[in-house]
């Protein structure tokens, strides 16, 4: 989706010596509902392994799956490999129903990276951020708001926010980052 708003432009938010905040570039995004049943048909239309425990995730070129429910997927991928993604699994229904909806305009992601970076999510996320193990993902809320929080390493995470929720996110990130700038 493009927008004029220039809270959507990717790149910088805000930056600290401890923490960076970027928004990053539109991907696509679909969310998938199958039954455990159909799971091996749909993984080898999007070239990996559904993972079956809550908060895993797997990974296979441009395409990533976050696992939210014992029925229920996030998928990342490149927006050139959408039409792709979404023809290979319709290809499945017949023989694996699901539901693949393309949500690709309903969010926005942005990463968060430093030394810091867990501090900074504690400003407004009621989890223990340390207990998200890398490589590991989760529903949760940001001040109120829910988002997926991806964390990709021990100081990096992603944090994937409904477009309508973003400025408000986007306005915590930049004070929390602020705030931490002044702490250090």
């Amino acid at each position: 989706m493009t927008t004029s708003d220039p809270i959507f432009e990717p790149g910088p938010i805000a930056r600290s010596s401890a923490v960076r905040v970027t928004l990053l570039a539109p991907v696509a995004r679909f969310s998938l509902r199958a039954r455990a049943a159909d799971l091996p048909a749909l993984g080898q239309a999007l070239g990996l392994d559904l993972p079956q425990t809550i908060g895993d995730r797997a990974r296979a070129g441009t395409t990533g799956v976050l696992c939210l429910g014992p029925d229920e997927w996030h998928i990342l991928a490149a927006e050139t490999d959408a039409a792709g993604l979404a023809s290979a699994c319709a290809a499945t229904y017949d023989t694996a129903p699901h539901s693949l909806t393309d949500i690709s305009d309903r969010e926005v992601s942005v990463l968060i990276e430093g030394p810091a970076a867990s501090e900074l999510l504690t400003l407004g996320c009621p989890r223990d951020i340390d207990r998200i193990a890398p490589g590991r993902g989760c529903r949760t809320v940001m001040d109120g708001v829910t988002v997926l929080l991806r964390r990709d390493a021990p100081d990096r995470f992603r944090l994937d926010i409904w477009r309508s929720f973003a400025p408000h996110v986007i306005d915590l990130l930049r004070t929390g980052c602020a705030e931490l700038a002044i702490g250090s």
